[in-house]
C-alpha cells in the first residue's frame, strides 16, 4: 500500500468527557494547509440532535475501520476521517480501509447550536476512546462538540499526551476526487419508510458474498435476491450494507440511488436534520481511489492563484454556483466551467445527492499533493512525452490515432464527439465505466494543447 509523505499529526488527543449537562467531546484537528493548522478552534457547540448524531458518527468510524479487501500481509491502519466546518454546517466524512465504502454525515444547521470560529476543512482524531464514548450517548442528553479547544492544554509534568501519527494512503486522498462524479451523476430509484427499510436489510446474507445481488420489489415489499429478472439495482459486495443495520431503527426514510452504468450505489439516510449519505463501488475489491472518472480534467490549464482566489470568495460547505460566480465577479463562463469541473477533480467541491448542487471544501492537503495524485494522468503525459502518438486522421468530427504503450504494443485510438474508442485490454473490459484508460486520455490531452 504506498503511502504520502503527509501523516495525521495531533498534538493531544481527542478528549471526551461526562460533564453535569452532558457530554463533551474536544476533536483535535491537524491539517497540511498552515492557516487551518494554526488555527486552534473551529467549532464549539452544542449539537441539538445529540442521539443521531453520536449514532451517525459512530456508523462512520465504523465504515473508517471496515475493510472488505485486504490483501495478506497488508498493514490496516486507521484513517481519520475529515471535517468540513462552515455555512452553519458540519460535514464529516470518510473511506472504508479498503477505499470501496464512502460515508458522509451531514449536520444541518438546525441541528447546531453553537459557535462557528473558523471557516475550513481538517482531519479530526477518531482514537478508541472517543469512539466508544460516541455509543454512550443516551437520548435526550446533551451533546457538546469541539472541533478544536478553544483554549490551548497546559502540559505539566503530571499531564503528558503522547502525538498520534498515522500514514495516509494516497488511495485515499484520490478517492475523495471520483466520488462526487459519481454522486453527480447518480437518479434515485426508490424512496423506503422505516419499516421497509428494516425488513429489507434483513434479505440481506451475513456472510461475505462474492455474488452480485439485486434489488426488487414484489408486492409492496423490496427485498434483494441473486436473481436479475425485474431488478431496480445492482449490489456488489451486499454484505457491506451491514454498516448502516443499526441507524435503521432512527431513520425516518432510506433513498436508494444508482449510477447508470450500475458501477456504484449511493445510500441517503434521512433523519430529519441529520442525513447521513453510503457510497458503495461496485464490489469489494473496486476501490474509488482506481475509478479515474475525473482524470480528463486533470488536463485542464488553471493557476493556483485563480484557485487561491475561489478560496477567497467560497467558504467550507458553501453551495458552489459557477454561472452565478461567473456572472458577479465578470469571469468568462467557459473558464469558470472548467474551474468547476477542475474542482471537482481534485477533490476541493463535494457533491449534495439530496440538493443536486456542489458544495466547497477546502481539502487539507496542499494542492501539488492533489495534482500529483492520478497515475493515469501521470502515464499520459508519458505517452506524449515519450512523442508515442502518432495522428493518422483527423476531419469531420472523427479523429484517428496510434498508440505506442506498453512492451511496444500499438494500440489505435478513435474519437468523436460523441465517444473514445481504444484497442488496449483496459478499454476492452471496462470501456469508458472506470474513466478513460491512458491512451485515449493521452491523445485528447495532446490534441487539447495543440489547440
Amino acid at each position: 500500500m504506498i503511502s504520502t509523505d503527509f501523516e495525521y499529526s495531533y498534538d493531544t488527543p481527542s478528549r471526551f468527557s461526562d460533564e453535569k449537562l452532558g457530554k463533551e467531546f474536544l476533536l483535535s484537528h491537524c491539517s497540511e494547509i498552515q492557516e487551518n493548522s494554526n488555527e486552534n478552534c473551529f467549532f464549539y457547540g452544542n449539537i441539538i440532535d445529540s442521539y443521531i448524531v453520536s449514532k451517525c458518527l459512530s456508523a462512520l468510524s465504523k465504515t473508517v475501520r471496515s475493510h472488505f479487501a485486504l490483501a495478506r500481509g497488508v498493514h490496516l491502519s486507521l484513517r481519520d476521517p475529515i471535517v468540513s466546518v462552515g455555512n452553519k454546517q458540519l460535514k464529516f466524512e470518510g473511506f472504508s480501509s479498503c477505499n470501496g465504502v464512502y460515508a458522509r454525515v451531514d449536520i444541518k444547521p438546525k441541528a447546531i447550536d453553537g459557535e462557528f470560529l473558523f471557516s475550513g476543512s481538517t482531519n479530526v482524531d477518531f482514537n478508541n476512546e472517543t469512539v466508544r464514548a460516541f455509543n454512550t450517548v443516551k437520548k435526550d442528553e446533551k451533546l457538546i462538540l469541539g472541533v478544536g479547544a478553544k483554549e490551548l492544554d497546559i502540559i505539566t509534568e503530571s499531564k503528558t499526551t503522547k502525538e498520534k501519527k498515522v500514514s495516509l494512503p494516497d488511495k485515499w486522498i484520490k478517492g475523495l476526487g471520483n466520488v462526487q462524479v459519481y454522486l453527480s451523476e447518480m437518479e434515485l430509484v426508490c424512496e423506503l419508510t422505516k419499516v421497509e427499510a428494516i425488513m429489507l436489510l434483513k434479505s440481506v446474507p451475513k456472510s461475505i458474498v462474492k455474488d452480485d445481488f439485486y434489488l426488487t420489489k414484489e408486492g409492496n415489499r423490496y427485498k434483494f435476491t441473486p436473481s436479475v429478472k425485474k431488478s431496480l439495482l445492482k449490489f456488489g459486495a451486499i454484505h457491506r450494507l451491514h454498516l448502516i443495520t443499526h441507524l435503521l431503527p432512527h431513520i425516518n426514510s432510506f433513498n436508494f440511488y444508482k449510477d447508470k452504468d450500475d458501477q456504484s450505489v449511493a445510500l441517503i439516510l434521512d433523519f430529519k436534520n441529520v442525513q447521513m449519505l453510503f457510497l458503495f463501488s461496485a464490489g469489494a475489491y473496486r476501490g474509488f481511489s482506481g475509478e479515474g472518472r475525473n482524470a480528463e480534467n486533470f488536463a485542464l490549464n488553471i493557476p493556483d492563484e485563480y484557485l487561491v482566489g475561489i478560496n477567497n470568495v467560497f467558504k467550507a460547505n458553501d453551495t458552489f454556483n459557477p454561472t452565478l460566480l461567473a456572472v458577479e465577479s465578470d469571469i468568462d463562463l467557459s473558464l469558470m466551467n472548467q474551474s468547476h469541473a477542475y474542482l471537482s477533480s481534485i477533490g476541493l467541491l463535494g457533491y449534495d445527492l439530496v440538493e443536486r448542487n456542489h458544495f466547497y471544501r477546502r481539502l487539507p492537503f496542499k494542492l501539488k499533493r492533489l495534482r500529483n495524485l492520478n497515475p493515469r494522468y501521470k502515464n499520459a503525459q508519458k505517452l506524449i512525452d515519450q512523442k508515442n502518438i502518432k495522428i493518422l486522421s483527423n476531419s469531420d468530427g472523427k479523429l484517428t490515432a496510434e498508440v505506442k504503450g506498453t512492451a511496444g504494443v500499438v494500440h489505435k485510438v478513435i474519437l468523436t464527439s460523441q465517444a473514445g474508442f481504444c484497442t488496449c485490454t483496459w478499454f476492452t473490459k471496462n470501456k469508458t465505466n472506470r474513466g478513460l484508460c491512458k491512451h485515449i486520455l493521452a491523445v485528447k490531452l495532446l490534441t487539447s494543447e495543440e489547440v
